[in-house]
């Protein structure tokens, strides 16, 4: 595999024609140096895409390239996985990765992503900012982001189809003979509403009777996920089916049913998203849209790969596909 190396002070010196002290002196904006070799030298770092990193200072290689990982959350299961595929890719690559998390505090990511951006070559990141404002924390810092609109960024892009991968299990609840069904939604910085859009474009498809109250916002957690079956089956008991935000919520209402003493799937068929491994250690097991987060991590990699030999690459979609289990 092709690997991108990282441009070193002394790659500067030496395409300057300058001694590296000298290449330091004018990044480091020292004015002991002629203002006309200064700008020489800067000219040539621009030129060779050379960025000093600070987290690169302190490892035994200091020509290793570094990329900076923002996450909204390292607790949600689903992020743990996606971690490990950007790990995995990145050590293919003789890489490092420093990961920070906004600990779903969208006040924070603007900051993280200035202070993360300065430290390394490049930045992966779940970023809900739009561009303009993201330019003036990002600057020069090559960024792949994840989760995001195909049209919605001129930085690179790892695109998930949420809607292809709702509609899928949506589609396989009518298929099922299922009519009345309702939807357990959350807030989601990345991708806002994808889910109820998706839902309800597929309900007037099909003609299915939704209502308003057949569609609850929960928090993204089984307690969450819990609370919205609740309201769901206080508002409209005669739902047979259940579709959720992502596999916790999921987990969430199963757990809700199993209270009230709605049986699944014989009296309502309930599906995740996300295909998170610990659905497979409930009972019953939880049909889900599964999305491969490890690969997702991977793609992202590939596409910082492109941002640092110079390229800005088209955008990746990955696709979720629809895992058939003991709820539905």
């Amino acid at each position: 595999m092709k690997t991108v190396k990282r441009v070193t002070l002394r790659d500067v010196a030496q395409a300057a024609g300058v001694s590296h002290q000298t290449v330091s002196r004018a990044i480091n904006g020292k004015g002991e140096i002629d203002p006309a070799t200064q700008q020489r030298v800067l000219d040539v770092a621009r030129q060779l895409r050379y960025r000093p990193s600070r987290f690169g200072r302190g490892l035994v290689r200091p020509d290793v390239v570094s990329v900076g990982l923002v996450v909204p959350d390292v607790v949600n299961p689903f992020f743990p996985e996606f971690v490990a595929g950007v790990i995995a890719a990145a050590d293919e690559r003789d890489w490092q990765v420093l990961v920070a998390s906004t600990e779903n505090d969208r006040s924070r990511e603007l900051a993280l992503v200035r202070s993360l951006g300065q430290q390394v070559d490049a930045l992966v990141g779940y970023i809900s900012h739009p561009d303009a404002q993201l330019e003036p924390y990002v600057g020069s810092t090559p960024l792949v982001l994840v989760d995001r609109g195909l049209d919605s960024s001129h930085h690179a892009l790892v695109h998930i189809d949420t809607a292809t991968g709702i509609r899928a299990g949506l589609q396989h609840l009518i298929d099922r003979g299922h009519r009345r069904i309702g939807l357990i939604d959350c807030e989601c910085l990345s991708a806002p509403l994808v889910r109820r859009r998706t839902f309800l474009e597929l309900a007037g498809e099909y003609a299915l009777p939704v209502d308003e109250d057949w569609i609850v916002m929960a928090e993204q957690s089984p307690d969450g996920g819990a609370a919205g079956f609740e309201a769901l089956h206080a508002a409209r008991p005669d739902l047979t089916a259940v579709v959720a935000f992502n596999d916790m919520v999921a987990i969430g209402a199963l757990r809700a049913a199993r209270r009230l003493g709605v049986r699944v799937p014989d009296e309502c068929a309930l599906v995740g998203y996300d295909g998170l491994s610990v659905v497979d250690l409930i009972d019953p097991p939880l049909t889900t849209v599964h999305l491969d987060k490890r690969r997702l991590g991977e793609l992202a990699i590939h596409q910082v790969d492109q941002l640092l030999a110079g390229e800005l690459p088209p955008p990746i979609v990955l696709t979720p596909s629809l895992k058939v289990r003991g709820t539905t």
